[in-house]
């Protein structure tokens, strides 16, 4: 396994592989370093002297300033080095790109649920809505109602057998009989077959939103409904509203419409002030409920064009390998889509914070560059104004793996978006219209981002991560992608793919980003992913300005 590794031909600093003792000499083409102190695997050390000010460089871009004099061969870390990032400037031009080569999926399909709207889900899902928090206790009886009656088991691969339990206690088992029991049941041991076996599920989405906040933010809570709604995953919608509320039907209505004026997926809206008691209003929200199911059994799966996928590009928990391991081979495999006709979508801003200046180049129109300089200016801004900013984007994990400034971090998110061209810049809750690889103005935190994806589109989405995390979505499926080998071995009942061989030299990146697009297949025809077995939905609507 090699031991250290230079990103680009321009970096300053070292990315150790494996740990290094202090006083090791390690070599890389040609060059020898010594270590100066001991260097844990994921993070960097100095490849020369620097003083003072100087810019700490890594993948080719500023990602720092040494805030002290660093000798070669010593950590870089928070205490010597400080968040800097390049300045940009608009302009276009630099679009043309060497497509890979996709000889190895041409005239693949996979098989997906078509839609009117000319759109392939690869799930087949009917959701059931709240416009405002005040229905969530409705969506749980919903939920209770139906789910286990109709074959679902909430989702989750296992439960729990509490009878078992109650029986030992009332046996008068002690507390080592207790801890020694086996209560997890497999689904199999749980469950009855689907009523509906062309439905894979029915998601319930429940949140804090819809009235007392912002009218904005209301404003937006319908917009991103009304991408769920129209998600090629979601066959229809049932959708609970109390009635005084900010997000009023008819905005909703609105929303659906402007995004798609030939709507035309079965959509039952029920208003419970208008009900003559609560009891009759959940009663009709489980017939028309039920009714919707019939309806989306009768779409069976059919082959499409792998053009149809429409592949959300998303990090979290990472480390200081995902840049150099799981996010390129997500770009690479964002490029193949790209090049087939397909569309991916690049999100999180605050973690392009420091890679504008390349993104800004690869943008095909000048309008598309302001908008992104724009948007990432503006929510910038309003971050700064709320106490916080995107120097301030890294977490505890991502500085203890080796990530200690935004830009370094923002320099490896965005390789997860390739090098092909941005067709497309969108603010939150827009839709996904053209082939290509889309900007999504998101926060960077994880499931406020993948909730954005879902919304704007996405029917795939890839998940890198180099600490784990069972973050899912409700209707797209969410496949987690390791950065490192030990990770997939610690967690395998949360990682569906191992990017590791990367960091081990035992594969490469546009092989790995082949590989994964081969098993994105299969997830599109119908695999289930870690975290649909484990029942993973996360769900959390985006209060702009409040989030990074």
């Amino acid at each position: 396994m090699r031991q250290i590794l230079k990103i680009h031909p321009n970096d300053n600093i070292i990315v150790a592989l494996q740990d290094l003792n202090a006083g090791e000499r390690v070599g890389l083409d040609g060059v020898s370093y010594l270590t100066a102190e001991a260097i844990p695997a994921k993070h960097k050390f100095a490849a020369l002297d620097f003083a003072e000010g100087d810019p700490i460089i890594m993948y080719g871009v500023l990602v720092g300033r040494a805030g002290k004099p660093i000798p070669a061969g010593a950590r870089i870390n928070q205490e010597n080095v400080s968040h800097a990032a390049g300045s940009y400037r608009i302009e276009t031009g630099r679009t043309n790109w060497h497509r890979p080569d996709v000889t190895r999926f041409q005239n693949r399909t996979f098989n997906g649920y078509h839609r009117a709207d000319g759109k392939v889900g690869t799930r087949n899902y009917w959701l059931v809505v709240p416009l405002v928090f005040c229905e969530n206790r409705n969506i749980d009886v919903l939920r209770d109602a139906l789910l286990e009656p109709l074959g679902y088991l909430s989702g989750r691969q296992f439960g729990v057998d509490m009878p078992q339990l109650i029986d030992l206690f009332l046996r008068g088992a002690t507390e080592d009989d207790i801890l020694q029991a086996d209560v997890l049941q497999t689904s199999a041991e749980r469950g009855r077959s689907r009523l509906f076996p062309q439905v894979d599920g029915i998601k319930f989405l429940t949140h804090e939103g819809g009235c007392g906040g912002t009218r904005s933010d209301s404003d937006s809570l319908c917009r991103l409904l009304a991408g769920y709604i129209l998600n090629p995953n979601v066959a229809g919608a049932t959708v609970l509203s109390l009635g005084c509320q900010y997000t009023q039907m008819q905005l909703l209505k609105e929303a659906i419409h402007a995004f798609d004026p030939g709507f035309s997926k079965p959509l039952y809206m029920l208003e419970q002030q208008k009900s003559k008691s609560e009891r009759e209003f959940i009663g009709e929200a489980v017939k028309k409920t039920f009714a919707g199911l019939m309806k989306a059994n009768c779409t069976e799966r059919r082959p499409a064009p792998l053009n149809k996928l429409v592949l959300g590009l998303e990090c979290g928990a990472s480390d200081g390998f995902s840049g150099i391991s799981a996010n390129p081979a997500l770009g690479h495999t964002s490029d193949m889509l790209v090049a087939m006709g397909g569309a991916t979508i690049l999100s999180e801003f605050p973690e392009l914070h420091g890679a504008e200046q390349d993104l800004i180049h690869r943008c095909v129109r000048l309008d598309l560059a302001e908008k992104f300089a724009n948007l990432m200016e503006t929510y910038n801004n309003r971050a700064k104004a709320a106490g916080s900013g995107f120097d301030m984007n890294p977490s505890p994990g991502n500085v203890r793996d080796g990530l200690i400034t935004d830009a370094m971090k923002s320099a490896g998110a965005a390789q997860k978006g390739g090098i092909s061209p941005v067709r497309d810049v969108l603010d939150y809750t827009e839709q996904v219209v053209h082939p290509g690889l889309n900007l999504l103005c998101t926060p960077g935190h994880d499931v406020e981002s993948t909730t954005a994806l879902a919304g704007s589109g996405a029917n795939l989405i890839v998940f890198t991560t180099g600490l784990g995390t069972p973050t899912g979505n409700p209707v797209t499926p969410t496949v987690k992608m390791a950065s490192n080998t030990a990770l997939a071995r610690r967690m395998p009942d949360l990682i569906d793919f191992d990017a590791g061989g990367i960091i081990s030299g035992e594969a490469g990146i546009e092989s790995t980003g082949s590989d994964l697009l081969e098993y994105l297949i299969r997830v599109a025809n119908g695999e289930h992913t870690c975290a649909e077995r484990l029942g993973h939905d996360e769900f959390i609507p985006w209060k702009r300005g409040l989030s990074l």
